[in-house]
């Protein structure tokens, strides 16, 4: 069971580097004007949304915009806490993976709910947020393992002696 939770605490340590560079670099461009960017990720930023046909990032629907800034105050820094946890063993990993993952879920189930029921979405846009929604599920499940029972078999106590 231990190299099972080491292969996942792996995998989600991966996505959150990923998130963590990329939610200030590029999904911050979405609330904040583009002229405290660099020219490069702002070509970057285009180039995905027309690549991948992303009309969330191209419209900008106000639900979307919401979810933006939810990431950048909430789900950001529980990403960076918990890139200190894993590499840390900190106790408390448990508890900020689990409010990380909640909060990653539902925020792509109300994003592909929306991208699936408009029909506007292609499959290779779909294929770009699938992955978080599976982060999202994976950072919950890791969230609800305890720590301290994981590999460890239970100590009987022993009776103590008169």
């Amino acid at each position: 069971m231990g190299s099972v939770v080491k292969m996942i605490d792996a995998i989600i340590f991966l996505f959150l580097l990923v998130i963590s560079l990329a939610a200030p670099l590029l999904d911050a461009q979405t609330l904040i004007p583009h002229t405290y960017f660099p020219d490069l990720l702002i070509q970057l930023k285009n180039w995905y949304a027309r690549e991948y046909g992303d009309y969330l990032v191209i419209d900008k629907p106000h639900f979307f915009l919401g979810l933006v800034f939810f990431e950048l105050v909430f789900q950001w820094p529980l990403a960076l806490l918990n890139l200190y946890a894993i590499l840390t063993s900190k106790p408390w990993f448990n508890t900020t993976c689990l409010m990380y993952g909640v909060s990653v879920s539902t925020s792509m189930v109300a994003i592909l709910s929306e991208m699936i029921g408009s029909k506007r979405a292609s499959a290779k846009l779909l294929m770009m947020y699938f992955p978080f929604l599976g982060l999202g599920v994976l950072a919950t499940l890791r969230g609800l393992l305890s720590h301290s029972n994981v590999g460890k078999t239970p100590v009987v106590p022993r009776k103590k002696r008169a």
